[in-house]
C-alpha cells in the first residue's frame, strides 16, 4: 500500500507580506483572540485535496500543469471571523476572475480524480488565527495589501511535534 500525503492548493504570500500580516495581526488582535497562524504558513488556499496517493498526487500535477491562465493582482482588503470553525481571516472585497477561475479549474481537477471538494462555495481568505472560539473586534476597513499572482503551488500539510508545518512540493507559473 502506497504512503499519502495530505495536499492542498495554494497560493504562496511573499515573505516580506507575510511578515507586514503579522505586524498587523499582532496590533490589532489581542493574545486571547486566537491561535495565531505561522507567518511561513499564511497562504490562500485554492483546492484542498486530502490524503492523496503518490499515484494521484502525479496525475493532479499533471492536470495542474495544463492550464493556461493569466497572472493577477491579489488585493487583500477584507477580515472576517466563522465562528463555526473558529477562525479569523483575512481576504479580498472583489475576488480577481483570474483567482476564481484558477480555484475553479482546480476544484474541478481535484474532484474529478476523487478528492472531496466541500459543496460551500469558494470564499478565498488567509488564515490569520484558529481556535478563535469567541467573537472578536475586526479591525475597521482601511487596511489593503496587494501583490501578483504569478504562480501556485501544491503544498503537503505536515504535522509533527505539536505543529503544522506547509512545505511546498511543485508550483507551476500562470501565463504573462
Amino acid at each position: 500500500m502506497s504512503e499519502t500525503k495530505r495536499l492542498f492548493f495554494a497560493i504562496e504570500l511573499p515573505a516580506p507580506l507575510q511578515r507586514k500580516i503579522v505586524r498587523w495581526r499582532a496590533e490589532n488582535f489581542v493574545p486571547e483572540a486566537g491561535r495565531p497562524v505561522q507567518a511561513a504558513n499564511l497562504h490562500l488556499t485554492l483546492a484542498f485535496l486530502g490524503e492523496v496517493s503518490d499515484e494521484k498526487r502525479q496525475a493532479l500535477a499533471a492536470m495542474a500543469g495544463r492550464i493556461r491562465q493569466p497572472g493577477f493582482t491579489l488585493q487583500l482588503d477584507d477580515a472576517g471571523q466563522w465562528l463555526r470553525s473558529r477562525v479569523v481571516w483575512l481576504g479580498t472585497r472583489q475576488p480577481p476572475r483570474g483567482l476564481l477561475q484558477l480555484a475553479s479549474m482546480l476544484r474541478a481537477q481535484a474532484a474529478r480524480s476523487g478528492c472531496y471538494q466541500s459543496p460551500q462555495p469558494f470564499h478565498p481568505h488567509i488564515t490569520l488565527l484558529r481556535d478563535a472560539s469567541h467573537a472578536v473586534a475586526i479591525p475597521p476597513p482601511g487596511f489593503s495589501w496587494h501583490f501578483p499572482v504569478t504562480d501556485f503551488v501544491l503544498y503537503e500539510s505536515v504535522f509533527a511535534r505539536g505543529r503544522t508545518r506547509y512545505t511546498p512540493l511543485q508550483r507551476w507559473t500562470l501565463n504573462e
